[in-house]
Parts: structure tokens; C-alpha cells; sequence
């Protein structure tokens, strides 16, 4: 997912798509506490996915 897809966005549908990563980032922490998971790098994708939506929200934050 790239920063510019994001800022097309609006702040709702960011909203859902921080809550949809958060939801895949528990799900892949609790498969790989039951060594269940074998993609150990999804885990740092998703985290940095989960950056740019809350980086993205912040500057539509600052210019309202």
C-alpha cells in the first residue's frame, strides 16, 4: 500500500483500514505464538502499513 493511495482516502475510510490492520496484525501476533505462521515478514509489512495510515491521518488532522 503506498502513502498516495492513502491520501486519496477519506478520513473514514482510513479509519477502517487502521482497524482492518490492527485485526490482521493481532490475528498474525497470536498465529505466531502457536508457531502457526510461516510468512514472519507479513508482520513488518503490516506494521509499516499501519504507520503510514496513522501518518497519513495525522496530516489530514493538521490541515483541517
Amino acid at each position: 500500500m503506498k502513502a498516495t493511495e492513502l491520501r486519496s482516502k477519506t478520513v473514514e475510510e482510513l479509519g477502517n483500514e487502521l482497524i482492518e490492520l490492527r485485526r490482521a496484525q493481532f490475528s498474525m501476533r497470536m498465529q505466531l505464538a502457536t508457531q502457526q505462521f510461516n510468512k514472519v515478514d507479513q508482520v513488518s509489512k503490516v506494521r509499516r502499513d499501519i504507520a503510514r495510515v496513522r501518518t497519513v491521518l495525522a496530516e489530514k488532522a493538521k490541515q483541517a
